[in-house]
């Protein structure tokens, strides 16, 4: 027994010892790990610092030290921002000022700038009547199916078809004004002088656009046209409608599309509030159970205590009466 005890205390003596050499060895190793990665966290923030700092000065290389504006508004002054009905969301065009709009375009504005990609059928109901965007669309000729002879008449327009321009090319629109390409009017009014050039002694102030020139002269006085309404045609009123009428001309499906949307919206909400409804119904006795916990019964039987120290010293016992 004493040499069974001997053997058995000499084996606990060497798995300390092993024990406390592995946990030095573990210790080593993640103390070596852990400055490794420091390193490579240094290493990768001086190079990424390095890329970072060569972009900065390859692109001061390439434009130098100038900042450009990211926008042309950003360069030039903001427009004023106007409280326009229209870009509410239960409000509409109004009619009278498209009426009077068209008006203004027709008698002043279509000699330079076009309406090319709105047909006259459009103009029906909103701006014009059926009678009037026919008889509109008639004062102008448009190329028919060729005939038996390959050649290709000419015929008096429909309603099916887009506006006129008023230029055949853009050779013919810059020749007509001194050079300057008058664009869509759904574009823009005309023709902005380009970045670093100077004004022409022709070019009008127009800080609103980059390079704060502008080919196009004032066009609109007091008293130009006579509405039909008998509103007063001064400069302001025509350039509101004018430019209420271009809106409408960009999205003329626009009181459609909100009056889709409150449709869609109030239907959203209705099927919203029944889904709830639902919902609620149908996981109602999930939601509403109740548990309860219920403890087993107390029993009379009795077991005899018997406290750790006597286990632990009948355990011993047994395993010395087997070692002997």
């Amino acid at each position: 027994m004493f040499a069974r005890s001997a053997l058995r205390s000499t084996r606990t003596l060497a798995g300390a010892r092993n024990g406390a050499a592995n946990v030095s060895k573990r210790a080593a190793s993640t103390s070596a790990h852990s400055d490794s990665y420091a390193a490579r966290l240094n290493i990768a923030a001086i190079a990424s610092t390095a890329v970072a700092a060569g972009s900065v000065a390859w692109y001061y290389h390439l434009y130098g030290s100038e900042a450009h504006a990211m926008t042309p508004a950003e360069e030039g002054l903001h427009a004023t921002k106007y409280p326009w009905v229209h870009e509410k969301m239960t409000k509409t065009f109004d009619h009278q000022a498209l009426r009077r709009g068209f008006q203004v375009y027709r008698e002043v504005c279509a000699s330079c700038h076009s309406l090319s990609r709105v047909p006259y059928r459009a103009l029906v109901g909103t701006v014009l009547t059926v009678n009037e965007a026919k008889a509109l669309a008639e004062e102008n000729e448009y190329p028919d199916e060729p005939d038996e002879q390959g050649e290709i008449p000419m015929r008096p327009g429909k309603l099916s078809d887009y506006m006129v321009d008023p230029y055949k090319n853009e050779e013919a629109a810059r020749f007509a004004n001194n050079g300057a390409y008058p664009r869509s009017q759904l574009d823009c009014q005309g023709s902005p002088r380009p970045r670093g050039r100077q004004p022409r002694s022709w070019h009008e102030l127009q800080p609103l656009l980059p390079g704060t020139g502008i080919a196009m002269a004032r066009v609109l006085y007091d008293g130009l046209v006579e509405y039909e309404d008998e509103t007063p045609a001064t400069t302001s009123q025509m350039a509101k409608d004018v430019v209420e009428f271009l809106n409408w001309a960009a999205e003329p499906e626009m009181d459609d599309r909100k009056r889709m949307g409150i449709k869609v919206l109030a239907a959203t909400a209705v099927l919203f509030s029944i889904s709830i409804w639902v919902k609620r119904y149908k996981w109602a006795w999930l939601k509403s159970r109740k548990i309860v916990y219920d403890p087993p019964k107390e029993t009379k039987v009795t077991r005899p205590y018997r406290s750790r120290e006597q286990g632990s010293i009948k355990a011993r016992a047994a395993c010395s009466w087997i070692l002997r």
